[in-house]
């Protein structure tokens, strides 16, 4: 579990969530997804993002 609060793994989560993200809004433009499908693409972004700013906070306050 040491691995998780790397600060390698926040940031590479930090990329993943943004990932799904961006990959919504070109794909909903392109009208290659629906919106309700978009949506959960962000959602999933969201989800690992806010996950990387809870890892991020933990290691903020163990060096403490």
């Amino acid at each position: 579990m040491e691995w998780l609060l790397t600060k390698e793994s926040v940031v590479g989560l930090a990329v993943l969530g943004a990932l799904p993200s961006v990959a919504a809004s070109v794909l909903q433009v392109r009208g290659a997804i629906s919106e309700a499908r978009a949506k959960q693409l962000n959602w999933l972004g969201y989800g690992l993002m806010g996950l990387s700013i809870l890892l991020f906070l933990v290691v903020g306050l163990r060096l403490r």
